[in-house]
């Protein structure tokens, strides 16, 4: 394990943020509760002790403990960032009309839609991602990847790639989110092409990241949308006061509303253990460790970011400082 903070590729002395953040990472490494994700078999493998915090400023400043190099599936987290990639290809109102924006007190897997529109309730749950993604364009299966892989790498800055055995898992097992396919079929809020859809959306599940490219990607939301390492715009500005909203009311499944009382950033969680949150205008912060409570986020995940927000202030709605 490795404590560092960096500026780009330049090493910079280290600072209070980053012995705050040695801090939580000693305090919270001993806690035992929750198990890792065991109804896709390739994620019950992983190491329970993995366990690492990043942040990354506006301005590019890189601070992260623990194992922040170990690779892992991005898992439902890309949901936000399949949500930005639909938006771009057909705009606000015509993705209202697939997917809503309401919160759901229901487990992120339910098979369940709203009863009077028909549409999932949100693009944070399975049935609501799965729509999602099946807007993404592409002349077929081979250029919807590779636009969904492009995305991803301007918001991480690096080339990414799917975890195969991953894909092959969730491929395999994912019956329940096929119902949900084809129940959303039969209310016309998907095409047909039921099979590419749900294979993109694997794939989109199944990308490497690490600790550090979580809190890339959250410092390029709260960047508005340029990725504060590299510079490139990875989304259109005018699209991140709608992934945001969305992050902050239902990012993390039934947990949102407790989330936004006590800790009152956007968020998203996945059953992979990482959670990002955004700080518009001021850092992205990630956190990794595969031991996720009922709800399935991460348990060491929740705690870490609660006291980041009580400690420096983060919460939106803050008016103490």
């Amino acid at each position: 394990m490795t404590n560092q903070a960096h500026q780009g590729d330049l090493e910079i002395n280290p600072s209070p943020l980053l012995a705050f953040l040695n801090e939580l990472h000693s305090q919270y490494k001993s806690v035992r509760e929750g198990a890792v994700a065991k109804y896709i078999p390739e994620l019950a493998k992983v190491n329970p002790d993995l366990f690492s915090i990043c942040i990354v400023t506006v301005d590019g400043q890189v601070y992260k403990v623990g194992d922040w190099e170990q690779m892992f599936t991005i898992q439902s987290i890309s949901k936000v960032f399949a949500y930005g990639l639909a938006l771009e290809d057909h705009g606000l109102d015509y993705v209202l009309t697939r997917v809503g924006v309401e919160p759901t007190g229901d487990a992120f897997n339910a098979i369940i839609l709203d009863e009077q529109s028909k549409r999932p309730y949100n693009p944070m749950v399975n049935a609501g991602a799965i729509a999602t993604t099946s807007l993404i364009k592409g002349s077929g299966p081979t250029e919807r990847l590779n636009r969904m892989l492009d995305m991803f790498q301007r918001y991480i800055g690096r080339d990414v790639f799917v975890d195969i055995s991953v894909f092959t898992s969730e491929r395999s097992t994912g019956h329940r989110n096929r119902a949900m396919a084809h129940l959303m079929l039969n209310f016309g809020m998907i095409d047909r092409n039921i099979e590419e859809s749900l294979d993109l959306y694997f794939q989109q599940c199944a990308v490497m990241v690490n600790c550090q490219d979580l809190a890339v990607m959250a410092a390029t939301l709260a960047n508005r949308g340029i990725n504060p390492i590299t510079k490139e715009r990875a989304v259109d500005k005018r699209y991140i006061k709608d992934i945001l909203s969305v992050m902050y009311t239902c990012g993390m499944y039934n947990f949102a509303g407790e989330w936004a009382y006590k800790i009152g950033i956007p968020a998203k969680s996945g059953i992979c253990g990482g959670i990002i949150a955004v700080v518009p205008n001021k850092m992205g912060i990630g956190v990794f460790s595969p031991l996720l409570d009922v709800r399935g986020n991460s348990v060491r995940g929740v705690k870490v970011c609660e006291e980041l927000s009580q400690r420096l202030g983060l919460h939106l709605f803050d008016c103490s400082g």
